[in-house]
This record gives C-alpha cells, structure tokens and sequence, in this order.
C-alpha cells in the first residue's frame, strides 16, 4: 500500500456545505491527503481551508488552480493563507490548464502556457519565501511585490505535468508532478522523465461497479470530454495512443458526438478509469504506485451500484 492515499473534495454527490463529516472521517479511514481542483465547480482553496479545521492532521492540495485565471501576487496570498491554516500541511499544485478554462470562461490570455506556468513558480517560490519580488518574467513584469505575513514554512508546490517539458521542470524545480488521465503501465514512462525522488501524483478516476456496460458507457463521456482537449490530446499521443484515439478524434472534429463515443476502443476505458467491486479497484490502485506512483488521489465517480460516500469508505485503506 502507498504511504500516501489522496481523495478528491468536494465529493461529486454534494455540495461543499454538506461535506464536513465525511472530510472529518477521512483520516480514520486512512487517506492522508485531500486534493480540490479547479474547473467550475468549486474553486481551488475554499475546500481546503475548510478541511483544514474539519480534518486536522491531513495533507492538503490543490490539483490544480490555474496560472492565467489569478494575478501572481494574488496567488501568493492564497497560497500563503492556506499555509498559515495549515502549516507544512498543504501543498499548492499549480499549472496552466486550458484554453476553454483560461479564455472563454475567465477572460484571460492562455498565452505560452509553459512559459507562463515556469514564471509563476519562480515568482511565487520567491514570494512565499518572504522576499521583495521586482523582476521582469519572460510572461509578465512584477513590481515591487512583499507578502504581508509570508508563511514560516514556504508550502511545496508541485506542478501539472503532461509531457517531458513540463515534468522535467517539475523535476528541476518544483518539489512533485501531477498527472491525470493514464493508465497504471503509463506511469512507468512518466515516473522515466522525471526520475526517482520526485513527488509525483496522479487523480485517478474511479467507479465502484462491476456492471461492465454501464461504467463504460459512462466513462466514454468523461473521455472524450478530455480526451479531445489538444493537451491532453498531445499527452495520449506520446503516451503512444494516437492511432487508437484517431477515430474518436475525427468523429468529435466532424461534430458526430455518437460517432466519436463509439470510437473509443473498450480497452482504452479500461486503461483510464479504474472499475470493478471495491477490492478490485484497490488492487488497480496499487498497481499505479508498484509503478511508481507516489500519491494516487481518488475521484469516485458516481453510476456504481454504491453511493459516494460508500466508495469514499470502501476504498480507504482500512476499507480492506
């Protein structure tokens, strides 16, 4: 078992007002990390400010908040507050999302999205160390930028890496990687371009059923939804999926939505999401961290024959 097991909050089945006791019960279950994202839905901080007095003890991240949707300075202080209500607790995960996510939905510019990413983490290692920050970046200028109260303990941060570009600047730079959408023999070829000694975490989705038919036909939603995202296109790709995905591509290019769900080859949702009664996907689990994975991060998804809150508890460690 991983010395690390993450939960993604809030849950899919309730709003963040509702979620207190389940937070609170997750490191009697033996999750050690609770991760948010960052879409549009909840934002990025407010759950973990939250689980920061729900669940004391557990470590908290964000997987992740946008570069482009913040300035840099406020970034640092979001950062440094969760810091402050959590010391050496939380974990700021950070990367440059998308162009949906960054322009048509908040307005901004997703511009050099690695440049971008790599300046926002060397102005806020600096600034969350407590430093006067003047520096003109290659993406933006910052002038005369001070943390009123910077944390004692600057946190980790840890980015959203896909390609060998950005996991190398993980490995050089950050303290961890997060990755998404891949398959357990997939983190071998991830985990080979940053190299041991790198934090590196993965949310994995997944659906406590062993109705077969039902969770694919579920879970083709969920990936051509992402799968057709040109980043994450470009990552399935180098993962070697190109031709496999080619189809499903077309059909979503050629606006047939039925076409391009019926393209993806059951063998790739398999690949993806994690399914099966509750022992199995423990096992599945384990098999991402026997291949190097460092922190699976769980995301139960709903349409299995349990509810939420029953896969949060089945598929703890101490569920077993």
């Amino acid at each position: 078992m991983s010395r690390n097991w993450g939960m993604t909050i809030p849950f899919y089945d309730r709003p963040l007002s509702k979620s207190q006791e389940l937070i609170a019960e997750l490191p009697e279950l033996g999750y050690t990390d609770a991760w948010s994202a960052e879409v549009n839905g909840a934002d990025g901080f407010v759950p973990l400010a939250m689980a920061a007095q729900w669940a004391p003890g557990i470590r908290l991240g964000s997987a992740i908040v946008p570069v482009s949707t913040r300035g840099p300075g406020l970034l640092a202080m979001s950062a440094a507050t969760l810091a402050d209500l959590a010391p050496e607790r939380f974990v700021l995960g950070i990367g440059a999302s998308s162009p949906a996510i960054v322009e048509r939905w908040n307005a901004g510019r997703f511009d050099k999205p690695y440049a971008r990413t790599r300046d926002t983490l060397r102005f806020l290692k600096k600034a969350l160390a407590g430093e006067k920050v003047s520096e003109t970046y290659e993406t933006f200028e910052i002038k005369g930028f001070k943390l009123e109260r910077a944390p004692e303990l600057p946190p980790k941060i840890v980015l959203a890496a896909l390609r060998p570009r950005m996991l190398h600047l993980a490995a050089a730079e950050a303290d961890g990687a997060i990755t998404n959408w891949l398959s357990p023999d997939d983190v071998r070829k991830v985990r080979a371009e940053i190299g041991e000694g790198t934090e590196l975490i993965a949310r994995l989705f997944v659906c406590v059923s062993e109705d077969v038919d039902r969770v694919r036909e579920m879970a083709r939603w969920m990936l051509a939804t992402y799968l057709t995202v040109p980043v994450y296109a470009a990552f399935h790709d180098w993962l070697g999926r190109g031709e496999v995905l080619r189809p499903m591509h077309e059909a979503w290019q050629a606006g047939d939505r039925q076409a391009a769900l019926k393209a993806i080859p059951d063998e790739v949702v398999d690949a993806l999401i994690v399914h099966g009664d509750a022992a199995t996907c423990r096992a599945r689990i384990q098999e991402y961290v026997d291949n190097g994975l460092d922190t699976p991060v769980l995301a139960p998804v709903p349409g299995g024959e349990i509810s939420i809150e029953q896969a949060v508890r089945a598929l703890a460690p101490r569920g077993q």
